[in-house]
């Protein structure tokens, strides 16, 4: 168990250290529903991660299993393929970053978070994090990882408690704070909001590039 968990650990902080969420997060915070919308978002972000993870941890399960000498080729050419992925959307991240001070381009659906209601704020977060390609990726890449570990059931659940605990506290983390010091956080929120949104490029193209080794690595070590 402890072995998957070591696996899982770099998937779950690129999750959690994703910009986008926690920018939508903070946005939310800082909107006038701050309390039905960032918990709404925060529930849709903890349901995606959670169903992302548990059915690719169900599907990997199906997967042949190794030999004797812990090797799987099945699993192991998953992740290679994963890892490669990612570093395909670290290029594309890269290259999207903005030029000198010219303003970075945040999706268009953020403009409208001032208006978004509970539901809709529930809905987004499930998107962003089962649906988005960076997250469902790393998710998949979970999935297999916990599948593959020939652990029992009872202990991927704990291995999928803590990917989920990782993965969803950055967003969990000001939401929460928010709620209980609110006038203390507005100030810090808004720098961190600005922070993100001028490196969003920057910080994702870095994590996905190192993540995508990690899993590539994770992958030639299970032929």
């Amino acid at each position: 168990m402890i072995q998957a968990i070591g696996s899982i650990l770099p998937l779950a902080f690129g999750i959690a250290i994703s910009p986008i969420p926690i920018i939508a997060a903070i946005l939310m915070l800082l909107s006038p529903k701050a309390r039905g919308t960032s918990l709404g978002f925060l529930l849709g972000w903890v349901l995606g991660i959670v169903v992302a993870v548990v059915v690719f941890t169900l599907l990997s399960a199906l997967l042949p299993q190794g030999g004797d000498d812990s090797s799987n080729p099945t699993a192991g050419t998953i992740k290679i393929v994963l890892g490669i992925l990612l570093l395909f959307l670290a290029l594309r991240q890269w290259r999207s970053r903005p030029k000198g001070d010219a303003e970075p381009a945040l999706p268009k659906w953020m403009s409208a978070i001032d208006s978004m209601t509970p539901p809709k704020a529930l809905g987004l977060g499930f998107l962003l994090a089962a649906v988005n390609p960076k997250n469902l990726l790393m998710g998949i890449a979970a999935g297999v990882a916990i599948g593959a570990a020939g652990i029992t059931v009872g202990e991927s659940v704990i291995v999928i408690v803590v990917f989920v605990v990782i993965a969803a506290s950055t967003v969990a983390v000001p939401v929460i704070g928010y709620l209980v010091a609110s006038a203390r956080l507005a100030a810090p929120l808004k720098s961190l909001h600005t922070w993100l949104v001028h490196n969003n490029a920057t910080v994702m193209s870095i994590l996905l590039l190192v993540i995508g080794v990690v899993v590539i690595g994770k992958g030639l070590a299970n032929f």
